[in-house]
């Protein structure tokens, strides 16, 4: 048997960024924007510097996923460290 999380399970949240002088849409679900804000303040970054600097990388692969997706494996191998 699984419990669910604490605070239960939630859908994506939309939120916007600015990410190299233009704005982008960022869905992700709560958990990872607490996360992501987390990993931003034990950098001392602001999270738009965090999100510029996850999307760098990511699109400097050969075959670069969507933001989000980035973002969330990012987070995972954080984690993970």
């Amino acid at each position: 048997m699984i419990d669910p999380p604490p605070g239960g399970f939630a859908g994506p949240v939309k939120r916007s960024i600015t990410i190299a002088g233009h704005q982008t849409s960022i869905s992700l679900e709560p958990v990872f924007w607490d996360a992501l804000e987390a990993a931003a303040a034990a950098r001392g970054l602001p999270l738009s510097a965090l999100v510029a600097a996850i999307d760098h990388a990511r699109i400097s692969g050969a075959e670069p996923p969507n933001l989000a997706s980035a973002i969330r494996t990012w987070l995972m191998a954080e984690a993970a460290a």
